[in-house]
């Protein structure tokens, strides 16, 4: 783990260790290495190794508006504060469905949006900065949002450059660079669960600092949030939690 710390900035000890050591332990296996100490010897000398173990441990899983009835209730608490322009961070943004989500909700509720989108994993971002996915990634789109969010390409859909210029990307370690401050939005959706719990409530405090008195958290809807009322964030629909206001 500290070596794989080193060549990538990457802390495993931050994210739940079964499932991490099992996921390492196959790629080790699968590439024919008897023990750790060889493996990690091999990563430092070959760049195709390392890709692939940075791959495997940054889980790059999404789709557009996964959930979509908590989008729609995120959709109804934008609509409600009617906050324009609006400050978000979709933190953990992977291939980059979630802000491209997100961009076309506030381009339906008529908001404008500046998005920093961060990841980890600097391929995923260039997937993200892309634009194109295949179908499968698209299954909770409605035809309507498809016709007019979305262009038919090679291969799959590309998110409409309109939309893509909402989203900034760039790499952001949530484990060890600053946070940004003063935000209405951040969502980061099933990113915490593979991480410890003490990690898990480092970022969570983070996040709360990071927002505005009023401003939403969204997390993904297997990471209902336990013990965070001294982070100043109360529950306010189903997995999105909103910052007290100060005092």
């Amino acid at each position: 783990m500290e070596h794989v710390r080193r060549l990538t900035g990457i802390d495993l000890n931050s994210y739940k260790r079964p499932q991490m050591e099992r996921r390492v332990t196959h790629l080790r296996d699968r590439r024919g290495f008897s023990n750790f100490s060889a493996y990690a010897a091999a990563l430092a000398r070959d760049a195709s190794l390392l890709r692939e173990l940075v791959d495997r441990v940054t889980i790059q899983v999404s789709e557009f508006f996964r959930n979509p009835e908590r989008w729609d209730d995120l959709r109804a608490r934008l609509k409600a504060a009617a906050i324009t322009p609006l400050r978000a961070w979709s933190a953990g943004c992977a291939n980059g469905e979630e802000p491209y989500s997100l961009a076309v909700l506030c381009a339906e509720l008529g908001l404008d949006i500046d998005i920093w989108a961060t990841d980890l994993d600097e391929r995923a971002l260039q997937v993200a900065a892309r634009g194109v996915y295949p179908p499968r990634a698209l299954v909770n789109v409605s035809p309507e949002r498809l016709a007019r969010f979305f262009e038919p390409v090679s291969g799959g859909w590309q998110v409409d450059t309109a939309i893509r210029r909402r989203v900034r990307l760039e790499r952001h370690n949530l484990l060890s660079d600053p946070y940004p401050h003063d935000l209405d939005l951040i969502v980061c959706r099933n990113l915490l669960i593979y991480l410890t719990e003490p990690a898990k409530q480092r970022i969570i405090a983070g996040f709360s600092r990071a927002l505005k008195p009023g401003g939403h958290l969204f997390v993904g809807s297997t990471e209902q949030l336990i013990g965070i009322h001294p982070c100043g964030l109360r529950l306010v629909a189903p997995f999105i939690y909103q910052k007290e206001a100060e005092g």
